[in-house]
């Protein structure tokens, strides 16, 4: 439901699965569902997703509107039997996140949220460092999102008021800081940490409208009883950087996302002229290294932009099928809706921006 961009990524990742068929999409702008149709050869399109739910009867639905309408829609698929895939953000307050989750384990119906980098190669290596004891106790997270406003999603958001974007209520913020809280939540996992808030509007304001009071720029402290974080949204920088450092008690380790790497920061073993002198030559060839896993996943055709919307999707699948635990517990998607309230709530009091 919803045949915006994203919906592109959806339907490519779910036809790569052998367990799987996507029967039909639906949007209220009928040309949107029928674009769709032909670029992908789904079978049927809808604008009335009530008709879709009655006539296709679907196992699954992907959501994949504006977040002001995830809940209804969501509801709705609930209600007519179908497992559902909610895109980030889930809904833009967490009242109605905890009411949509407590509504679907009433039905007995299985829920995910869209957090696609959770499943990256990047985020699954460190979550096997971790497993394997290689980082030891985490003490600390760095988890840091940014990209330039001058791109085409900037352009669109600046360029039109009443995009659905300035009626979020964290506006730019909301859409992006996902994937900051989603990483910190797999480390901590206190059910309430406390939030320090700095944001601002970096950019020159010149609309004289909404657009003046959307935030730009956004910096966390979040402090839990045994680990503590940093996350930070910039929405001024180049080249584009999307990373997690988690610091441990025995290593540190270094996910970057863009260019699917995972690098450890050592104990130095030798004398402390040598221990300055080789982690350079050490680094490198840790880069080397995961340069040529990326070079082997190319040539497997296993190298494309959505790897971890593929792999969520099918573990979200092989959940229903086997009737097992989600691979998204519906506990972290609350707390993250908890942390993005209380985020906002913060910058509201310090703002007064509404």
């Amino acid at each position: 439901m919803g045949c915006g961009q994203i919906a592109d990524g959806h339907i490519s990742e779910i036809r790569k699965l052998d367990n799987a068929e996507v029967v039909a999409v639906c949007d209220q702008e009928n040309l949107m569902a029928m674009q769709a149709t032909s670029r992908h050869g789904v079978p049927a399109c809808y604008d009335d997703f009530g008709e879709m739910l009655r006539k296709e009867t679907p196992d699954v639905v992907h959501i994949t509107t504006p977040p002001q309408a995830h809940l209804l829609l969501a509801r709705a698929a609930l209600d007519a039997g179908c497992h559902i895939y909610v895109e980030k953000p889930f809904t833009p307050k967490y009242r109605e996140t905890v009411e949509l989750i407590s509504y679907a384990e009433r039905k007995n119906l299985k829920l995910t949220i869209g957090h696609i980098y959770l499943f990256d190669p990047p985020a699954l290596a460190l979550r096997e460092l971790v497993k394997e004891g290689v980082i030891g106790d985490p003490v600390h997270v760095e988890s840091f999102y940014g990209y330039n406003l001058a791109g085409p999603f900037g352009r669109a958001i600046l360029g039109d008021g009443s995009h659905w974007v300035h009626r979020l209520p964290g506006k730019l913020l909301q859409n992006n800081i996902d994937h900051l809280l989603n990483k910190v939540a797999e480390f901590i996992t206190d059910e309430r940490p406390r939030i320090q808030v700095h944001g601002e509007v970096r950019r020159t304001i010149r609309f004289g409208d909404v657009r003046d009071t959307m935030p730009d720029e956004l910096r966390l402290m979040i402090l839990g009883e045994s680990v503590s974080a940093y996350a930070t949204f910039s929405s001024h920088i180049k080249p584009a950087a999307h990373f997690l450092r988690l610091y441990g008690t025995r290593n540190i380790a270094h996910a970057d996302f863009v260019a699917r790497t995972v690098t450890l920061e050592r104990e130095p073993t030798l004398p402390s002229a040598l221990g300055r002198l080789l982690p350079a030559f050490d680094m490198g060839r840790q880069y080397r290294r995961e340069g040529w896993k990326n070079v082997r996943r190319f040539l497997r055709s296993d190298f494309h932009f959505f790897a971890g919307m593929h792999t969520l999707i099918a573990r979200f699948y092989d959940s229903i099928l086997n009737d097992a635990p989600p691979p998204i517990p519906h506990r972290d998607i609350a707390r993250i809706g908890w942390m993005m309230d209380e985020i906002f709530r913060q910058l509201e009091s310090s703002t007064g921006a509404s």
